[in-house]
Order: C-alpha cells, then sequence, then structure tokens
C-alpha cells in the first residue's frame, strides 16, 4: 500500500483507517467526527467494537456505508447482575444523589469501576455498572477518508503514530472504546468529584448487588 494516492486500496488487517463517522442511537446523534475529527485506527487489532470493525473489510478510499450494531457485537446486552445498592451515607456530600449522574466507585479488591445512578430513595442509592450503550442497537453512518499500511513500529506499539492517532488511542484508554460525549462527560465530572473527596467511594461486601 502507498498511502491516500492509491484509492485501490481496501480495508485490510494492519491497515491505518482514518474513518469519519456518525453514531446514533434511538434515532439521536451522540457522536460525531462533524464536531470532532475523523478517528485514526489499525483495522484488525480491536481497536474499536466489533460489530464495526468487521463490517469495514473491502471498503475503499471515500467509500460510505450505513452500519448497524447489534448490542451483542457492541457494547453487550444489560446484565441484570451489574446493578448495586449503596447506603446514602457513603457518597460524599458534593455528589448530587439523582438519577443520571456518574460516578466511579472501588470494588473489594481497590479496583475502580464507572457506574452511574438510576435510583435514589431515603436509605440507598442504586447504581448500575452497565456500559451506558448496553442493550442498545448503534447506528453508524461511515466514510473511508484515507487508508495506508501501518508502520512496523505502529504495530509494534499498538496504535498509530501523528496527532489523530495517539488522541485516538488516548480517548480509547479513557473511554474503554467508547464513542460518545456522553461519558467522556461523566467520566471528566467523575473524575473532578474524586480530587474533591480525595478518594473514591468504596464498596463494602455488605453492599446489596441485584
Amino acid at each position: 500500500m502507498n498511502g491516500s494516492s492509491d484509492t485501490q486500496i481496501t480495508v485490510q488487517d494492519e491497515t491505518v483507517v482514518t474513518l469519519d463517522y456518525t453514531l446514533r442511537v434511538d434515532g439521536e446523534i451522540i457522536d460525531s467526527s462533524d464536531e470532532n475529527e475523523p478517528i485514526q485506527f489499525i483495522q484488525g487489532l480491536g481497536q474499536i467494537i466489533p460489530g464495526l470493525e468487521k463490517n469495514l473489510y473491502g471498503m475503499s478510499i471515500g467509500e460510505s456505508k450505513t452500519v448497524i450494531v447489534p448490542p451483542r457485537e457492541g457494547y453487550g446486552e444489560i446484565d441484570a447482575n451489574a446493578f448495586a445498592d449503596i447506603p446514602r451515607s457513603e457518597f460524599p456530600k458534593n455528589i448530587p444523589l439523582e438519577p443520571g449522574v456518574a460516578i466511579e466507585v472501588r470494588d473489594q479488591r481497590g479496583e475502580s469501576m464507572d457506574a452511574y445512578i438510576v435510583a435514589v430513595n431515603d436509605k440507598d442509592v442504586r447504581l448500575n455498572f452497565n456500559h451506558p450503550l448496553a442493550g442498545k442497537e448503534l447506528h453508524f453512518s461511515i466514510k473511508i477518508l484515507d487508508l495506508r499500511s501501518a508502520t512496523e513500529e505502529e504495530l509494534a506499539h499498538g496504535h498509530v503514530h501523528g496527532s489523530a492517532g495517539e488522541q485516538w488511542v488516548e480517548e480509547e484508554e479513557d473511554l474503554e472504546e467508547y464513542w460518545g460525549e456522553d461519558e467522556e462527560d461523566w467520566e471528566e465530572e467523575g473524575e473532578e468529584w474524586d480530587e474533591d473527596d480525595e478518594e473514591l467511594i468504596d464498596l463494602d461486601e455488605d453492599d446489596d448487588e441485584v
């Protein structure tokens, strides 16, 4: 492969893909390269969700497509066991205890996890640890903007070099392969709360999971 000058290049494993995209969920646009920038990634390394990645093979520069990704090939189905009731007393006072608020908590092993509030009563706060897009059908409108072979260095490092590619990998690590401003916003809010309180909310063994 010689880069963007050869329009006969197609998407294969170890190809650097520059992708223009719009993601809709339930008819609403939740992320788009119109507001951000086209993303770059190395095909075949699992850097994007599998239901989208598999539909890119064979596409060429300038080609557009609509891809519908079912939950099992996106962010999974909703896990009924990924909920927990936490006593209100364990939450810092500066965290607004209302549905939709996202937070970061720590489990018994000391590992941090992202969750969001789904219900609140006088005693407990119910947290949902499912991915925000779990159970959702994802509708992508995509266009291939450029293709080239990944360099040996890029393959060794596992990501595209250059500002766009490195920014994409950075976002991937932060968002766990999530495309969407909403999760980026709530992760940043959660980090601010954690900094203010100097610690994460701990999940005790007595906290109920349902």
